[in-house]
């Protein structure tokens, strides 16, 4: 899937829960804060923090503290979770 049908998705997802898994393998769950052209923001759940992959440059939620970013042409798969664990 192309990374402009991603950002498509991400941004009618803003406020729900994800699961990205990227191309390296690495999977990111959080709540989408906000989407730029090339990368989501994810707010993760409770304490976990995770740290790794493309999370480069750290970013700020909007008025909502921590979140990190995803490239959105390194997301190898994206699923919407109906519900927190």
């Amino acid at each position: 899937m192309s990374a402009a049908r991603y950002y498509d998705m991400c941004n009618r997802g803003i406020g729900r829960a994800v699961q990205i898994r990227t191309h390296d393998g690495r999977i990111h769950r959080g709540i989408i804060e906000r989407v730029s052209p090339n990368r989501v923001f994810l707010r993760p759940f409770g304490r976990t923090r995770n740290f790794g992959g493309f999370g480069y440059p750290w970013g700020w939620g909007v008025g909502t503290g921590f979140a990190f970013g995803v490239a959105l042409g390194a997301i190898a798969s994206l699923a919407f979770i109906p519900f927190f664990w």
